[in-house]
């Protein structure tokens, strides 16, 4: 039992993971409790969950949210604009776990800025791995924090080797469910439109990633994430298409041996699992009944269709800062495509370009990884137009 209730800042409140994260300390108010709360600019929600766990900081981005936020919320809870004082607030020490779940590169200096006040993390935000993995992993390990994986593959894996010696392991397998165009005629893909790409088969997620899974840019970014989280060369790492997203990832051994996690495609499993760790919570969950799963199925992904995942190993083996690149670059084609700017298959002759173009940092900084960063969004967005 926990004697003492954990405090989270929940970085992304208003986003799917923030507010499956804000469901379990509703379910578990003798565990947590939430101490500061931030999001970009959805106002109401924020208000809202502010209303209900009653945090002592605030933090949103934009002078609308920040305006009707002061003006509403309680005197206790003191409101704040702008990444920098997102950045100090994370390091207050009465914090002892956040849950980095902002989306995009947004999220990389707040969960820089906990690491560096030796603040326990749990990782939504692939991105700071996708976009400087290299700092983010050697912060973590200068500074002895827990950095626990909310992506339920990464999740998966961690949970597998509890207990293991990293060097038995010999491969780990990353599952994917395909997306909602596995099976589609790649001679069909050129009319594909957003309300399509927004229905995915089996998860429930916000705008972005949902895009990504579409495109398996995300199986992608998964890659990159595991390669920075297990220590394990990209040859090591292996993507299997499993459309029914039961085994969420697999470890194997070198004496053969292979390890599984299973669970029903809920976010709300391995958010729990990270908030709790080193223990497990009781939840009520509707448990995995094997009997209902007919058949498992596995199979290589098609690099040719989803030509997306090429490019994420291609630029993992690069190095440096093409990681970086490759996901500024995403991010503004996945926006483009969103507001209907350009075509479902043009996001990655977009991106390709955009690669060619962007600038290269062999052992690139924090404020290298910014710099191409900015760099790539601009070069990107002046692309789209060229398309």
């Amino acid at each position: 039992m926990f004697k003492i209730k954990k405090k989270l800042a929940i970085l992304g409140s208003t986003g799917s993971i923030g507010t499956q994260a804000l469901s379990i300390v509703k379910a578990r108010p003798e565990m947590f409790e939430v101490f500061m709360l931030s999001a970009n600019s959805n106002c109401e929600l924020l208000y809202k969950q502010a209303k209900v766990f009653k945090p002592k900081h605030i933090v949103v981005n934009t002078p609308e949210a920040y305006i009707f936020l002061k003006k509403n919320v309680g005197k206790k809870t003191t409101v704040s604009m702008g990444l920098d004082n997102l950045c100090q607030i994370v390091q207050l020490s009465e914090i002892d776990l956040v849950l980095s779940a902002i989306v995009g590169s947004a999220g990389l200096r707040p969960t820089v800025s906990a690491i560096l006040a030796n603040k326990n993390i749990a990782l939504a935000n692939k991105e700071s791995l996708v976009v400087a993995g290299e700092l983010v992993m050697r912060l973590v390990k200068e500074n002895t924090v827990d950095f626990l994986p909310v992506d339920s593959e990464h999740s998966a894996i961690f949970q597998c080797l509890v207990g293991e010696d990293y060097k038995s392991v010999d491969r780990l397998i990353l599952t994917a469910s395909g997306g909602p165009f596995l099976n589609l005629p790649e001679q069909q893909f050129n009319n594909i439109s957003v309300s399509d790409a927004l229905k995915h088969p089996n998860w429930k997620m916000g705008n972005k990633i949902t895009i990504d899974s579409a495109t398996l840019m995300n199986k992608g970014f998964e890659l990159i994430e595991a390669y920075w989280l297990f220590g394990l060369s990209e040859k090591s790492i292996d993507i299997v298409i499993h459309p029914e997203s039961i085994i969420h990832s697999l470890v194997e051994f070198v004496d053969g041996s292979t390890k599984a996690q299973l669970g029903m495609p809920d976010m709300t499993t391995p958010i729990l699992y990270a908030l709790g760790f080193p223990k497990r919570i009781k939840y009520p969950f509707k448990p995995l009944n094997l009997i209902d799963c007919s058949k498992l199925t596995f199979f290589q992904p098609d690099k040719l269709r989803f030509p997306h995942l090429q490019l994420a190993y291609d630029c993992l083996r690069l190095g440096g800062s093409s990681t970086c690149s490759l996901n500024a670059a995403n991010e503004i084609a996945v926006n483009a495509f969103l507001n209907k700017k350009i075509s479902f298959v043009n996001m990655f002759k977009l991106i390709e370009m955009s690669l060619e173009k962007s600038i290269f940092v062999n052992d690139p900084s924090l404020e290298d990884y910014l710099h191409v960063d900015s760099e790539t969004r601009k070069i990107t967005s002046e692309l789209i137009s060229k398309i």
